[in-house]
């Protein structure tokens, strides 16, 4: 341990490794495509190779197969133990010394009963996905939730095959609109209990630190935006990720609250942004 942990560090004191651990760490428990990572950081395929033997070699990340694909995630086990030794060694095992204090008053209690809770869905462009997931949220929990969706670059008009899905299934989309993820960040703004990204690009990118105690997850869908072919075949690809997106959210309403403990409630909803990844990946 005590030349482990300094390899760790010396590792991480790269800022390009560093960025990728951050990044891993970002779409924990997900398993990243070596490709995907190359694109998000830019970085050319050798180098990200050079990069993730280095912290594969200091135990900090993983590396499976799957088909043709490399894709790598972090060993959350190894990343505590060097957590916790920074904070029993250089805290002298006084936790009150290096966490931040929390706010009473800030979002994340979750178990009081007769709480509304605010939910933000970020994508890249909020035309699509996001937009779909808050207009299911409010009308499937309305009475429990308030539902926001915002993009790190959004687009200045919604998609005209997702506004058709959801006037199909009786949404009200005159309350919708296309937002910057900046405006979450001001001071007005609402207090947010959960943070979701349904892209992978989105969740690639630094979001900004949201104030309080959100629990936020990934919950990566493709991009139907992204589909070619006819419009019956755009179309369909436009209800498939709807109706995926339905059932996630169908499953997190149905989750108790009021009765889990934030690591709990953590680990259900990295639970269902997975179920969809695993289907992918079988």
């Amino acid at each position: 341990m005590e030349k482990l942990i300094p390899d760790r560090l010396s590792t991480l004191g790269h800022p390009q490794r560093l960025a990728l651990f951050r990044l891993l760490m970002r779409r924990y428990p997900d398993r990243v495509p070596a490709t995907e990572l190359a694109q998000a950081l830019g970085l050319k395929p050798n180098t990200l190779s050079t990069y993730v033997n280095a912290l594969m070699q200091a135990g900090l990340i993983s590396q499976e197969r799957v088909g043709t694909s490399l894709r790598y995630a972090i060993d959350m086990d190894a990343a505590r133990e060097t957590v916790d030794y920074l904070l029993h060694d250089c805290c002298r095992g006084r936790p009150e010394i290096c966490i931040p204090s929390v706010n009473s008053d800030a979002p994340g209690d979750f178990r009081v009963t007769d709480k509304k809770y605010n939910i933000l869905f970020i994508c890249t462009g909020n035309s699509a996905r996001s937009i779909f997931a808050e207009s299911i949220l409010r009308d499937i929990a309305g009475d429990r939730f308030v539902a926001y969706s915002a993009g790190t670059k959004p687009r200045s008009e919604l998609n005209p095959f997702a506004l058709e899905v959801l006037e199909q299934k009786g949404h009200d989309i005159s309350v919708l609109r296309s937002k910057n993820i900046s405006e979450f960040t001001e001071a007005d703004a609402p207090a947010l209990d959960f943070v979701f990204t349904v892209c992978n690009q989105a969740a690639n990118e630094e979001c900004p630190a949201w104030s309080g105690q959100s629990i936020s997850a990934h919950w990566g869908m493709p991009d139907p935006v992204s589909v070619v072919g006819s419009d019956a075949e755009k179309s369909l690809a436009f209800h498939q990720t709807y109706g995926a997106l339905r059932n996630r959210l169908i499953a997190f309403t149905s989750l108790p609250l009021a009765s889990l403990d934030r690591m709990s409630l953590q680990k259900a909803v990295d639970e269902i942004g997975q179920t969809y990844e695993e289907r992918i990946l079988k």
